[in-house]
């Protein structure tokens, strides 16, 4: 990869998958910053949806749409994302996260957690995409030392992106409530914040006690991890800011945080 001007990192709360059909203050806000990012030479996702056993890299020319969802309208299955890949990207990745043995995958693809996002973002499906997958067999802290060994993709021209949710508990969404937000959820996205704007990040990795409730925000980590490789890329010089946040159907935080400059 090229190196030339520092990329920012993003972390997108991404929600129901719905949300790439949506036209709402969440996805409006994706839009914006599709049109304020700096438009990178590729794009490197961790998103909560490719949680799996070993750590893999998708290395083909074109991955396909993965519709890992279902009892949603059919319209939606019918969303593609036809963005090119990147084997060079993978090869990098392999090469910066060494001696860790990591998969050169060819059978995955983009899933709803990169697409419903990235379709708001770069609509045209034009800049290449490689999607890491998430461990679940490792702690908290491998992740996010992860991410501080991939810190050098954002001066070669790679957009890392994170996508999951701060708070996501889906046994207690209020479906027929949308404004709805547990005084919980509020709570937790908001201490997320104020750790993020502290630069205070070890808290964040020991998340189980950030708060007396956080299990109710994260009964199980998938959705927040992807966070932890966006935050440790962080440099002395960057700036963290928040593009949108809330809470959606009671349960799920739609907080976005941005890295670096750019936008």
């Amino acid at each position: 990869m090229k190196a030339g001007a520092r990329l920012p990192a993003l972390f997108v709360g991404h929600g129901s998958p719905m949300n790439t059909l949506a036209d709402n203050r969440w996805t409006q806000a994706w839009r914006r910053l599709g049109q304020s990012l700096p438009r990178p030479q590729a794009i490197l996702a961790l998103s909560a949806h490719w949680y799996v056993r070993g750590v893999a890299v998708t290395s083909m020319d074109a991955p396909r749409t993965i519709h890992d969802f279902h009892g949603f309208p059919r319209e939606l299955f019918e969303v593609e994302y036809p963005v090119p890949g990147s084997p060079l990207l993978a090869a990098r990745v392999r090469d910066l996260l060494r001696p860790l043995e990591v998969e050169a995958d060819r059978s995955w693809g983009v899933d709803h957690g990169t697409w419903s996002v990235l379709a708001h973002i770069f609509p045209e499906a034009d800049i290449p995409v490689v999607q890491l997958s998430i461990d679940r067999t490792r702690p908290a802290q491998f992740h996010y030392d992860l991410g501080r060994r991939l810190a050098p993709l954002r001066d070669e021209g790679v957009l890392i992106l994170g996508s999951g949710n701060v708070v996501h508990n889906l046994g207690m969404l209020a479906w027929d409530r949308p404004d709805a937000a547990c005084d919980w959820a509020l709570r937790f996205e908001q201490s997320v914040k104020d750790h993020l704007a502290r630069r205070d990040h070890a808290p964040l990795v020991a998340w189980e006690s950030l708060d007396p409730q956080a299990q109710l925000a994260v009964p199980t980590p998938e959705h927040y991890l992807p966070l932890l490789y966006v935050i440790a890329t962080q440099q002395e010089d960057d700036a963290v800011s928040f593009p949108v946040g809330g809470i959606d159907m009671g349960s799920l935080s739609m907080l976005s945080v941005t890295v670096g400059s750019g936008v």
